[in-house]
């Protein structure tokens, strides 16, 4: 075996394709909607046990930023999720699977993650 094999270990010069960053960002979505999917579980069993444990977690959610901050991130997290499933459904059949088609549905997964994160903080801080 030839030592003299190109190695380029500089990793500022190292990008990622756009299909990689949206498979990337696919998976920790789905660790981010794993953990939280168990505090939405408490805050769920807290609000629907009684009208004050309702209006607890209805309190909690209105008042403090950093729950409002977890929710943000939570429905981030499921939107995109949601988006590049239906982009590897839709790949699955057959469609996109060429380099450019599927770089160009990647960016339009991504886009699309951005434009729900950004209704999802409209609709908490608005």
């Amino acid at each position: 075996m030839s030592q003299e094999r190109p190695v380029n270990l500089d990793l500022k010069t190292i990008r990622l394709p756009i299909t990689a960053i949206a498979s990337i960002l696919h998976r920790i979505s789905a660790v981010i909607i794993w953990v939280g999917l168990g505090a939405f579980l408490v805050a769920n069993l807290v609000a629907l046990s009684s009208s004050e444990g309702f209006d607890t977690i209805q309190s909690l959610l209105d008042e403090y930023f950093i729950i409002q901050f977890v929710r943000w991130g939570f429905t981030t997290a499921l939107g995109y999720y949601i988006v590049a499933t239906l982009k590897h459904i839709v790949q699955d059949f057959g469609h996109f699977e060429e380099l450019e088609s599927g770089q160009m549905i990647a960016k339009v997964a991504i886009a699309v993650g951005i434009l729900l994160s950004l209704m999802t903080g409209v609709w908490i801080w608005g």
